[in-house]
């Protein structure tokens, strides 16, 4: 069987990803790819690296018709994508990877991104999209909010640990750096070269940055109490990756048996060797998050290291490994590409 799949913000770097990686599905079709600045041109216009493909041509969302899609993945600006989505048919299944539905309270929503939900219906059914730990709402949904990658790899590293009780709560430290495409593709003056090349910044420091929510709303969730974690995110003048150091009080040793137990049988998530550490450069282009484990010189202490693909684990892998699930095929089609080494 054939999926008719759309993309909506397929001139983006999320939306190329999903392309990149439909291309080798063995029952998805992509039959009309929006975006709004691009409508009329084709993705090998766009995206060169995407020339070899048979593709539609780019649409305007309203020029698109929605009538025998399957599932549409939507790829669009935070806050564009709930007024979009809430207009599709209710029979066609979604992923959406902008933030609009990953908080599960409005109020919450309108703390962190500084306007109402105008989906309150819609935001009510959403299931959050970390697809190792909410894999059985999945398959039912018909709406999956994909998660922030940064929220994505901070949770690889600490969800098991929260859940085994392994680690002291409130003494989580997560040094994060991630690679520039996970800025999107509009221009920004602090994105040009000679701003960014030749050196590395933190950025949203002292707990400002919106992937904040993510890990309040999930930690707490599995402790049963709130918690909170320092989080300080970094930009690094590299196109893809991210790599989040994380500092937490427990037994190595029992930390890393709890990661390893969580995700022995998890076809994307690699546990290296106790005190072997994960490289942005052994995931790139891929689907899989590598994560290691080493003690620290204080006792009582570890260190947990996480990595993966922005575009790919952390958004677009992601959404295509959510919506196979949805459409009842199996979940690592399209998605067991190797990284590309060097």
């Amino acid at each position: 069987m054939t999926h008719n799949i759309i993309i909506l913000g397929a001139s983006g770097y999320t939306g190329a990803e999903l392309v990149r990686l439909i291309a080798t599905h063995p029952s998805m079709t992509i039959t009309a790819l929006s975006a709004e600045r691009k409508a009329g041109l084709s993705m090998g216009e766009v995206f060169p690296h995407l020339r070899h493909l048979d593709l539609p041509m780019l649409q305007k969302i309203d020029e698109i018709d929605f009538s025998n899609a399957d599932l549409v993945f939507c790829a669009l600006p935070h806050a564009t994508s709930q007024k979009v989505i809430r207009a599709l048919p209710e029979n066609v299944k979604v992923v959406d990877l902008s933030a609009d539905f990953r908080l599960s309270d409005p109020e919450v929503y309108a703390k962190w991104y500084g306007k109402g939900h105008d989906a309150k219906d819609l935001q009510d059914i959403a299931v959050y999209g970390l697809t190792e730990f909410y894999r059985d709402q999945i398959k039912s949904a018909r709406l999956v909010a994909g998660t922030g990658c940064n929220a994505a790899t901070g949770q690889y590293a600490l969800r098991p640990l929260i859940a085994a009780d392994v680690i002291d709560l409130d003494d989580i430290i997560i040094d994060l750096k991630t690679g520039v495409s996970g800025a999107g593709r509009s221009p920004k003056e602090n994105l040009l070269h000679a701003e960014l090349s030749e050196g590395a910044h933190a950025y949203a420091v002292g707990g400002t940055h919106r992937h904040l929510a993510e890990f309040d709303q999930e930690f707490s969730a599995i402790a049963g109490r709130p918690v909170q974690v320092q989080f300080t995110p970094h930009l690094l003048p590299t196109n893809r990756g991210i790599i989040a150091t994380v500092y937490v009080k427990g037994d190595p040793k029992a930390i890393y048996s709890a990661l390893n137990d969580a995700y022995q049988d998890e076809p994307f998530i690699e546990m290296l060797p106790f005190g072997d550490h994960p490289s942005t450069r052994h995931i790139r282009g891929s689907n899989f998050c590598h994560i290691g484990v080493t003690g620290d010189r204080i006792e009582g202490r570890a260190i947990v290291i996480a990595a993966l693909d922005n575009l790919t684990k952390g958004s677009s892998g992601q959404a295509l490994q959510n919506a196979n699930l949805m459409l009842g095929e199996n979940e690592t089609a399209g998605l067991m590409l190797a990284p590309v080494f060097p």
